[in-house]
Order: C-alpha cells, then sequence, then structure tokens
C-alpha cells in the first residue's frame, strides 16, 4: 500500500505542513498511522477524509464540530443519524451562502454595468445618482 509524506498531502491539498499538524494536534487525523520514530504515514483514504475536513471548513463548520464529525465516524454505524443530520445542516448553511453570494454578484455585476457604461459616455452623469451609485 503506497503511503504519502505530510508535504506530499500537504501539496495534494494545497495546504500547508503546518496546517496537516494543527489539525493533527486538534483531533481531526486520529485514523493517520505513524512509524515508530513519528512520523505520519498518509494513505490515499486518509487524504480523501482529508478533503472532507477542508469541505466542512471551508462551509464555515469550526473545528470543534469537524472534530465531533471525526469522533462519530470512529463511533461507527451508531452515529450514523448524527452524521446525516450534521451534512443535511451544512447543506442547508451552504444554500443559504449561495443565496447570499447570488445577491453580491447582482451587486457587482450592476456595478460592472455602472462603470462601463459611465466609462463610454466619459462621465457617470448619465446615472443620476451619487458617486458610489445606487443599486435601482
Amino acid at each position: 500500500m503506497k503511503t504519502f509524506s505530510i508535504s506530499e498531502v500537504a501539496k495534494e491539498l494545497d495546504l500547508t505542513v503546518y496546517t496537516l499538524r494543527y489539525y493533527d494536534k486538534e483531533g481531526l487525523m486520529p485514523f493517520v498511522e505513524r512509524t515508530p520514530s513519528g512520523t505520519r504515514l498518509f494513505k490515499e483514504t486518509d487524504i480523501g477524509a482529508l478533503k472532507i475536513v477542508e469541505c466542512l471548513k471551508a462551509s464555515g463548520m469550526p473545528i470543534k464540530e469537524i472534530k465531533n464529525f471525526i469522533d462519530w465516524c470512529s463511533d461507527g454505524d451508531s452515529t450514523l443519524q448524527q452524521r446525516y443530520d450534521m451534512f443535511v445542516e451544512r447543506k442547508a448553511t451552504v444554500e443559504a451562502q449561495m443565496e447570499e453570494l447570488k445577491k453580491t454578484m447582482e451587486i457587482i455585476e450592476h456595478k460592472c454595468f455602472y462603470y462601463k457604461t459611465a466609462l463610454e459616455a466619459g462621465t457617470e452623469d448619465i446615472h443620476k445618482n451619487n458617486k458610489i451609485g445606487s443599486f435601482d
């Protein structure tokens, strides 16, 4: 079975070695084996698990809650409902974030149009509002 070093995993996941060590210290990598001298040996499945950790982190989940998820995984089938419920909640959170980002994008697109037409006219007086511009 192929194993990977911490630096190879960091590169693969676009993380720093420091971040991976922090995750380990916080208990997010109990599955990673070590050599007798303490060197971490990552397997392909460990990289997959860390991708889930990164996904949860990107969704805004605090490290403490990610640790709960990791613990539930270690506990086995008795925690399937908690894990399912957690992902349903994450899905709702990400959907809300996407809605907020959609609103943000609409404003940005409007401002791109605003400044493009002002540039083409040579003035923003054509917009008949303040210099910051409204979002009408």
